[in-house]
């Protein structure tokens, strides 16, 4: 998947959950991606985080710690 469309779905549901208490919405926004998205969906998301990838939403890169982090392959 292009890393434009795996930014703005996990801006979707950053901005979703930017109504909660920051800390729920860090959660929500994890269990989210951790529930939803397949391993090399996370993978690929987490990698574009851990390279510094501008465009996600502050929540997101909070989020980034409690999102599973699947086994390289």
């Amino acid at each position: 998947m292009s890393p434009e469309k795996l930014i703005y779905m996990a801006n979707q549901i950053a901005t979703f959950f930017e109504s909660k208490p920051h800390a729920e919405g860090v959660l929500g926004t994890a269990a989210h991606i951790n529930d939803f998205w397949e391993p090399r969906m996370r993978r690929q998301l987490l990698a574009l985080i851990d390279e510094g990838r501008p465009g996600l939403r502050p929540l997101v890169l909070d989020a980034a710690n409690e999102i599973r982090r699947p086994a390289a392959v």
